[in-house]
C-alpha cells in the first residue's frame, strides 16, 4: 500500500466550488491532501498549497506516479473533475525541488563527477561566514565564486545521451578548475549544468579566470566564466547558490 493510501474508502459527493469541505469529503482524502482540498473546495487559485504538499511528500519519499495520482483523487472527490494542467505543474516542479534538495543533502561528494555536493559547498561557505563574524572580517571582500556556465546548445538538447555527455562536460570542466584553483579553493557542483569554485579575492584573482577560460577554450562544448560577487550574510549566499543551482 502507498504512502498517500487513503485512510476511508467509500463514494462521496464532491462540493461545488465556493463551499467549505466537508468532514465527509476531508476524511477520505490522501494523506497530506487536506490543504489541496480546502482549496479546492473554496474555489481559490493559489498555488501555495500545491508547492508546500510538493516538497512534503518529496521528503517522505512519495513517487512522483503517487503524488500525482493522489492529486487526481483529490480534485475528482472535491470537484468532480480532473486536475488542472497548472495544479499538476505546480506539485511537479516542487516535488523535483524537494527531491533534488534532498540528493544535495545527502552526499559531500558527486559520485559521477568528483565535484563537491551543493550541501558541501554551503557547508564551506558557512564556515567561512562564522570566521569571519569571530575575526572582525568581511566575507564579501575577501571571497568569492568562480562560476563556469555550460549554456544548452540544438545539438545537446537533440542527443540521446545528452544527460550522461553533460555530466561528462561537467567532470572535464572540473577537473580544468581545479588545474588552476589547486590550493584550498572548494569547487562544486550546481545543478545540471553549472560548477563554482569558493576562492579568496587576491591580486591574481582575475588572471586566474582568464586562464581558466584559456583551457576551457580548447573543449568542443561552450562555456561562461564569472566571478560572482557574495553577499554580506550566509543566509544571502545560501539564496544565490539556490538560484545559480537552478
Amino acid at each position: 500500500m502507498g504512502l498517500l493510501t487513503t485512510r476511508r474508502r467509500g463514494h462521496t459527493d464532491g462540493p461545488e466550488a465556493g463551499r467549505e469541505l466537508s468532514e465527509q469529503v476531508r476524511a477520505g482524502l490522501p494523506r497530506r491532501f487536506e490543504a489541496i482540498g480546502e482549496v479546492l473546495a473554496s474555489g481559490s487559485r493559489s498555488l501555495e498549497a500545491y508547492d508546500v504538499v510538493g516538497r512534503r511528500l518529496a521528503q517522505d519519499g512519495a513517487a512522483l506516479d503517487e503524488v500525482l495520482d493522489a492529486l487526481r483523487q483529490t480534485t475528482q472527490a472535491v470537484l468532480g473533475t480532473d486536475p488542472s494542467f497548472d495544479a499538476v505543474r505546480a506539485i511537479t516542479v516542487a516535488w523535483s525541488e524537494g527531491t533534488l534538495a534532498y540528493l544535495h543533502q545527502i552526499s559531500c561528494e558527486d559520485p559521477l563527477t568528483g565535484l563537491a555536493s551543493l550541501a558541501h559547498v554551503r557547508s564551506r561557505l558557512a564556515e567561512l561566514y562564522r570566521a569571519a563574524a569571530r575575526s572582525g572580517g568581511d566575507v564579501s571582500q575577501q571571497h568569492a565564486l568562480v562560476v563556469i556556465d555550460l549554456p544548452e546548445t540544438v545539438e545537446s538538447l537533440a542527443a540521446p545521451d545528452s544527460g550522461f555527455s553533460r555530466t561528462l562536460r561537467l567532470a572535464r570542466v572540473g577537473q580544468s578548475t581545479g588545474t588552476v584553483f589547486n590550493g584550498a579553493e572548494t569547487i562544486g557542483r550546481l545543478g545540471a549544468r553549472r560548477v563554482v569554485a569558493v576562492v579568496e579575492r587576491d591580486p591574481v584573482l582575475g588572471r586566474r579566470v582568464a586562464l581558466v577560460r584559456t583551457l576551457l577554450s580548447t573543449a568542443d562544448f561552450p562555456t561562461r566564466v564569472w566571478i560572482e560577487g557574495l553577499p554580506g550574510s550566509d543566509e544571502v549566499a545560501a539564496l544565490l547558490l539556490d538560484e545559480l543551482a537552478r
